[in-house]
């Protein structure tokens, strides 16, 4: 009776912690978002120096505060899974452990203040709870597409490259030192600039001729911004294609049902998430689903 009593606590735990259709789950996950907001927003004040002199205190305080809270539900969500070793060695198991122990390293060791920018990534857990992981199938064709028009970018770059290294020896002869371009070098700097229509400034032709020329280079400059974007979208809008294709060419397979219908059940053995609505067993080891 002690054992099932146990289990029903931490089914109630895991619950509450990892998943996020219960009104409990949905409190938790409002609460941890508004903490990882409250830290994110310390971080970033500690680093202005008026603040930090005037504030220190009340901004070290809170963070230790927030810190304890992350502390707490890092070992509750550690105890509530039967794996733990799954959870601690994830991608988010480990997020959580890096963003959690600046402030204890700090304490403990007083040259440990450069670690303390690691709270940061704390912004990540964001991805769990507003479950944007069910978007990274998006997220892949988009770098499939980037990875199969590498080379026509790599070609394209290499055009630029030199277009920069021309213009730039060009102005460098036109210009001279006398305005501001003392060596090729830095008039290649200065083209790549201007070709990005970044425009810093520090640099600026004086003759008629340089003049001309560097209108002719803002103006390739708006086409070579827009060339890259074409030839991803090209090569995503074919990967689309070719993916409507391929599935009317094959059955549907059960994966593919489990992507368009899912809930946030998460499985308390393996952690397994996307799984079927209405589903009573895990899809990936076969444990039974927590249900109302």
């Amino acid at each position: 009776m002690e054992i099932e009593n146990k289990h029903t606590w931490k089914s109630k735990l895991h619950e509450v912690i990892y998943e996020a259709d219960t009104p409990n789950g949905k409190w938790f996950d409002i609460l941890l978002l508004a903490f990882i907001i409250i830290s994110i927003i310390l971080v970033m004040l500690e680093s202005v120096v008026s603040i930090d002199r005037e504030y220190h205190q009340i901004l070290y305080i809170g963070e230790w505060i927030v810190t304890i809270l992350f502390s707490i539900e890092y070992v509750l969500r550690v105890i509530s899974v039967r794996k733990p070793l799954k959870y601690i060695f994830s991608f988010f198991g480990i997020i959580d452990l890096l963003s959690t122990i600046p402030m204890y390293l700090t304490f403990l060791f007083g040259g440990a203040q450069a670690l303390v920018t690691l709270r940061a990534l704390r912004l990540l857990r964001v991805f769990r709870i507003l479950k944007l992981a069910r978007y990274l199938g998006a997220s892949k064709q988009l770098k499939d597409s980037i990875i199969g028009s590498r080379v026509k970018i790599l070609v394209f770059l290499f055009a630029v490259m030199v277009s920069s290294v021309v213009f730039g020896t060009i102005m460098y002869l036109v210009e001279g030192e006398a305005n501001g371009f003392t060596n090729i070098p830095k008039s290649v700097y200065w083209c790549i600039v201007t070709l990005t229509t970044v425009g810093f400034g520090d640099i600026a032709p004086q003759t008629p001729l340089g003049q001309f020329i560097t209108t002719i280079i803002m103006i390739l400059g708006y086409g070579i911004i827009a060339v890259p974007t074409g030839i991803v979208s090209a090569e995503y809008a074919k990967n689309s294609l070719n993916k409507e294709e391929n599935k009317g060419n094959k059955l549907i397979q059960p994966e593919d049902l489990i992507e368009v219908h899912t809930n946030s059940q998460c499985c308390i053995n393996c952690l397994a998430e996307k799984h079927q609505d209405g589903a009573e067993y895990c899809h990936k080891c076969g444990c039974k689903l927590h249900h109302e």
